[in-house]
């Protein structure tokens, strides 16, 4: 079976309060993001274990503990799946805050949901997310939801991007979750997300922020440059994705982004959402 888990993009980023676990609560609107990687999931062998290959973009880590792995273990527990065989080809790049750890996680666990047919449905899948990682679950359904509490809480949001040009500029810049939070204050958000996300996009500028942009463009200015490239280049509106180092740009009515002079180590995704 294969499967290609794709991103996600922020629109709005709140850190709106403290929890007693230790998490911050906040919130976001989630959109997908096609820009992809490759899962396989192969029943292994007869006499051999399960084992996970790893291609592509380097993943730091032992990959005993990648999230594919662990949504392997956290099923077969409960259902004593057989051994199976994971290759993972990474195309999206790590520490972008483009969700593609958590995209990973989810797309094994509704392969293996298909593959084995599990008969799980979407909330118990959803369910099994959750313990890999808060953003996890928004991959199951992969629909625009207004996302609270740690990210893992959704409601249905009328938002429809289909179509829209969008342009993600990733820096070669790995903002680690742990040292974008220690950045952040919690405070009570700016504007009215949902509200605001209403309105004609052309207005979101004003209206649309990221507290993690704030709070980490003066340590890494090539985040203000990368956005006021995209504004200079005819975005309706740009913003960093979740805590980055990715920026992106929304173009409506265009057919594609207009072309961008960027370093060449830089990775580029253009496209429709």
């Amino acid at each position: 079976m294969l499967v290609f888990p794709n991103a996600k993009l922020n629109l709005g980023l709140y850190v709106t309060g403290q929890r007693p676990d230790g998490f911050r609560n906040l919130e976001s609107v989630f959109v997908p993001l096609p820009w992809c990687d490759a899962l396989e999931v192969l029943p292994a062998p007869n006499g051999t274990e399960t084992t996970l290959a790893l291609t592509g973009i380097s993943i730091p880590g032992d990959p005993a503990t990648n999230l594919c792995r662990r949504a392997y273990e956290l099923l077969r527990v409960d259902f004593n799946l057989p051994p199976v065989q994971l290759h993972l080809h990474k195309v999206v790049p790590i520490g972008a805050g483009l969700g593609g750890g958590s995209a990973d996680a989810a797309f094994a666990l509704k392969a293996l949901n298909d593959l084995f047919q599990l008969g799980l449905p979407i909330e118990k899948l959803q369910a099994y997310a959750r313990q890999l990682g808060s953003d996890c679950a928004f991959f199951v359904a992969n629909e625009p939801v207004f996302a609270y509490e740690k990210g893992d809480v959704f409601e249905e949001i009328s938002l429809n991007l289909t179509g829209t040009a969008c342009k993600v500029v990733y820096p070669g810049l790995h903002i680690s979750t742990a040292e974008a939070y220690a950045r952040v204050s919690a405070a009570s958000p700016r504007h009215d997300l949902r509200q605001a996300l209403r309105q004609p996009l052309e207005t979101w500028r004003n209206t649309v922020s990221n507290d993690f942009e704030d709070a980490l463009t003066p340590i890494y200015p090539v985040l203000g440059e990368i956005k006021q490239q995209l504004y200079a280049a005819g975005a309706a509106y740009a913003s960093l994705s979740g805590s980055g180092s990715a920026v992106y740009g929304l173009f409506p009515g265009r057919e594609l982004p207009p072309k961008l002079e960027l370093p060449a180590q830089y990775l580029v995704w253009d496209g429709r959402l």
